[in-house]
């Protein structure tokens, strides 16, 4: 079992798309079977994160974990099986996404009307394909007139 011990970045730099949390050693390290393993930077050195979709971009990136003289080597798609990775890196760079949500001026009321159609919209035509079921050609045409 692997659990994260430490997760500190070295530093955390953006850009429009991107946030790059940059490990360095003795920023990162994971316990495996009761015993710790330090980060050392000789594959993957950051971990990317799209700025909008909050997901990790470099899934196939492998990070090399070094314990005396022996290397392990971890693909960040096992580090994100790792609920104390996942939060760890959250709390993290969450400063970093509010700061997208309070620059932009999204209008959650535009947002809300416009679900609100599209869940009318559904909804009539699942009224329309129960009225063809039922065989009822009168409902079956007000309902039509709706769309």
């Amino acid at each position: 079992m692997v659990i994260v011990k430490m997760l500190e970045p070295y530093s955390i730099k953006k850009d429009d798309d991107l946030l790059y949390v940059a490990l360095e050693k003795q920023c990162f390290s994971i316990l495996i079977e009761d015993q710790i393993y330090d980060f050392i930077p000789v594959k993957a050195k950051e971990i990317k994160i799209d700025r909008v979709t909050k997901r990790i971009e470099d899934l196939n990136a492998d990070f090399a974990f070094q314990n005396d003289k022996e290397i392990v080597y971890i693909s960040m798609k096992e580090l994100i099986n790792i609920p104390d990775f996942l939060i760890k890196l959250y709390f993290i760079t969450k400063p970093y996404f509010d700061e997208i949500f309070e620059a932009e001026d999204l209008n959650v009321n535009d947002n809300v009307d416009i679900l609100i159609d599209e869940l009318e919209l559904l909804n009539v035509k699942r009224l329309i394909d129960k009225a063809l079921d039922e065989r009822d050609e009168k409902t079956f045409h007000q309902l039509l007139q709706l769309l």
